[in-house]
């Protein structure tokens, strides 16, 4: 074999070890690898097929969730700037603007751990172990109040955990026979009975939200004016309301304050105290235990907490500690997305750091 044949064949050899095999019927690209195919067949589906085994509490997706997701999330799922809320919403779903969290809206769990696991932190998709998902799963699931503090997420109990709106998607079944998958497999487009004319009925306000549609419109307008209508007795009768309970200037218990320093780091994030505290996500507390209600000038306060404020009522000790235990049910529709204290000892320790900080 001549030089110049023995240089093509040992090239040929090269080229068919470095370079892709060409597959298909033009003749482009590779078969995939398995290494490459495990890396993108990450789905996860709602039966858990796809799970990765693993774990992560609550406890461990708070801290993960501050360093990697908190900067556009908040520290509480409440969004930084136009970044998503992932927290609250509940019961928002009629409303001109629905908040729409994996508690109010989403369907299943598994889309959660999917679109964590696969997009998640932003600009380092897929640097996230599979604990380390779970965890923040987890930790997504009790700032919307679906579970406890010292709850552990595990591919073992993963299908356990519904979501609240789950029920509420559902396959479209009108059609002859295979309901809405047959609309969108049918082998011959229909093009009979066609209207004449296209009108636009509806107008999108938002995109991603339900369309404005005007009798909607008028009867939620009927709806707010009757509930304002019913609620106006109630604010006449405030006259006759006992009168609010004053906080009494008491000794502070400093082990008690120290102890209430250190849960406050969950609140730090939203409100300030000491010199020179301003309204950040949520109003100043210095001095908010005998402070009137949604009296910081500045501050924007929730409807529900201004019509709470109209009757005089003030922050006393009784429901500061109601509202810690679980802000959403003592004011309706509060903007505040912290789900609550849990342990009584934490609510009493906040409340007197809160107390340590007069006006």
């Amino acid at each position: 074999m001549s030089r110049f044949l023995n240089v093509l064949a040992v090239s040929a050899v090269v080229l068919s070890v470095a370079s892709p095999v060409l597959a298909g019927p033009l003749g482009l690209g590779r078969a995939a690898t398995p290494d490459e195919i495990a890396a993108w067949d990450i789905d996860v589906r709602p039966d858990g097929m796809g799970l990765p085994e693993g774990e992560g509490s609550v406890l461990d997706g708070e801290e993960i969730f501050a360093e990697k997701c908190a900067v556009c999330h908040g520290d509480f799922g409440e969004a930084v700037d136009r970044w998503p809320v992932l927290a609250g919403g509940q019961g928002t779903l009629e409303d001109m603007r629905p908040v729409k969290t994996i508690g109010s809206y989403w369907p299943y769990l598994s889309t959660v751990f999917d679109y964590v696991h696969r997009a998640m932190p932003f600009g380092e998709a897929q640097s996230l172990e599979a604990d380390e998902t779970y965890a923040i799963v987890a930790y997504l699931l009790y700032v919307n109040d679906l579970v406890d503090e010292d709850f552990v997420l595990s591919r073992a109990n993963f299908t356990d955990q519904k979501l609240p709106n789950e029920e509420n998607f559902f396959l479209d079944d009108r059609g002859a026979d295979g309901g809405e998958l047959e609309s969108f497999t049918a082998p011959e487009i229909c093009m009979q009975n066609c209207k004449a004319d296209v009108k636009i009925t509806a107008r999108a306000a938002i995109i991603d939200v339900t369309p404005e549609d005007g009798e909607a419109r008028k009867a939620r307008e009927a709806k707010l004016a009757t509930e304002e209508a019913g609620e106006q007795p109630e604010a006449s009768e405030a006259e006759t309301a006992p009168e609010p309970e004053v906080a009494q200037e008491t000794a502070l218990d400093p082990e008690l304050v120290k102890a209430g320093e250190k849960v406050f780091k969950k609140c730090k994030a939203c409100h300030q105290v000491g010199e020179g505290a301003k309204n950040r996500t949520g109003p100043e507390l210095n001095g908010v235990i005998g402070r009137d209600m949604a009296s910081i000038d500045g501050f924007k306060y929730s409807a529900t907490l201004r019509t709470m404020a109209e009757d005089g009522t003030i922050w006393d000790e009784g429901n500061m500690a109601e509202f810690l235990r679980k802000p959403r049910d003592f004011v309706k529709k509060t903007k505040m997305s912290f789900v609550g204290l849990k342990k009584d000892e934490d609510i009493q320790a906040v409340t007197e750091y809160l107390k340590s900080f007069p006006e």
